[in-house]
């Protein structure tokens, strides 16, 4: 087995996991995807795809799907104060003027990645529940009594990953006592609505986000407020849309043209973790929320998660099984800095639009937002494959 090329088994069929097996098998590797729940699938909601990850699945020849299912959003994208009173544009472009920012529903994004792989890398129904290893394998034992052995181990099993604790000691999330509401409006239900614009209000304690999705089919809304005792115990549920419309009454009326169309909203406690100080043990590493969970407010959740992908694809890409310890040492070692910056960068930028701390002097706060187009242009504008490649040389 030391001189063959490494298997990989991904635990988790979320965004994360999808994107990684799609990478690592366009590197010609074989790879299997295992993901606990019955069925694949996405609870209804959006997310926001920005050129940093963009410019990964156009390597994928995912471009086109991304045009066909996303809502490409440009200029009219903007930051405005509770009463709809500008503040400043949204950067929606890299450092180069490249615009391929999209609102993409979740469930549009885990088929458009399922399409690409063949079919008989994801099997469902399958919990890891323990894990060993040792110099030449990794084993996973599942729930349903099956066991898997491959040269590498993928958690991409989200904030709650059963195989975290086999590479850092366990940890308790961390609430930031906010909560969001999100949902879908179907365009024709607001057939003035612009389909070709992002646009986030601002106020004291909470904000309010909209753009489109399912190439502008659907609205996606979030609104962030603060969160009661009784929220914070929910991880996710299904919300009140009349308390969801007190929550901004005397907003802006462009919000209540929109809460007036929904009928059904879910809820979520906003959590993260710290950033830990490694993501990989022997043949077992971390991936996407398993590694790195993050707050939305930077929108880089799941594009990080897909810049991990690539990263790891392209490290595992011309070593022997041999070398699968010290090339994942290495994905480590390239990608947890970077992501750790976003990480604490997304508190950040919560108590920035939440106009919470020192930015309850509002002018400061908008001053901080205009200026934040300049960090994501060079957010945008990163791209992982040189520093993967770069990395990848150094170990052969």
């Amino acid at each position: 087995m030391a001189s063959e090329r490494p298997n990989i088994a991904i635990l988790g069929g979320g965004i994360g996991g999808l994107f990684a097996a799609n990478a690592l098998i366009s590197q010609g590797l074989e790879v299997a995807v295992y993901e606990q729940a019955p069925e694949l699938g996405e609870i209804g909601a959006g997310f926001f795809l920005t050129p940093n990850s963009a410019r990964q699945l156009k390597r994928l020849g995912l471009g086109p799907a991304i045009e066909r299912w996303g809502s490409l959003v440009g200029e009219g994208s903007q930051y405005l104060r509770h009463d709809g009173s500008h503040i400043a544009k949204v950067q929606v472009e890299d450092a180069n003027g490249w615009n391929a920012t999209y609102g993409m529903h979740r469930a549009d994004m885990i088929e458009l990645l399922v399409e690409q792989l063949p079919e008989d890398v994801i099997h469902c129904g399958y919990r890891g529940i323990d894990f060993f290893q040792n110099e030449k394998s990794a084993t996973v034992i599942f729930e349903n009594g099956e066991k898997v052995e491959a040269s590498v181990i993928v958690a991409a099993d989200g904030i709650h990953s059963e195989l975290r604790p086999f590479v850092y000691p366990p940890s308790t999330p961390v609430f930031h006592g906010t909560i969001s509401y999100r949902g879908l409006v179907h365009r024709e239900k607001l057939p003035e609505w612009p389909m070709d614009r992002w646009l986030m209000w601002a106020g004291a304690s909470k904000h309010f986000l909209v753009f489109p999705v399912r190439n502008g089919k659907m609205i996606n809304y979030v609104g962030f407020v603060p969160a009661d005792k009784e929220m914070r115990e929910s991880w996710s549920a299904k919300g009140d849309p009349d308390q969801l419309r007190a929550e901004f009454e005397g907003w802006d009326p462009k919000i209540r043209e929109v809460l007036e169309q929904v009928d059904q909203t879910f809820r979520w406690a906003l959590y993260d973790r710290e950033p830990l100080p490694t993501w990989t043990k022997g043949r077992l590493t971390l991936l996407g929320d398993a590694a790195h969970p993050m707050l939305p407010h930077l929108g880089q959740g799941a594009n990080q998660t897909m810049e991990d992908g690539m990263a790891l694809a392209i490290i595992l890409s011309s070593i022997e099984n041999s070398a699968v310890p010290a090339a994942l040492a290495a994905y480590d070692n390239l990608r947890r800095e970077r992501v750790a910056e976003i990480v604490l960068g997304a508190r950040q930028n919560g108590l920035r639009v939440d106009s919470m701390s020192e930015y309850a002097d509002l002018n400061k706060r908008d001053t901080e937002l205009a200026a934040h187009a300049d960090f994501r242009k060079q957010l945008y504008a990163y791209d992982v494959v040189p520093d993967a490649e770069a990395t990848a040389a150094a170990l052969i």
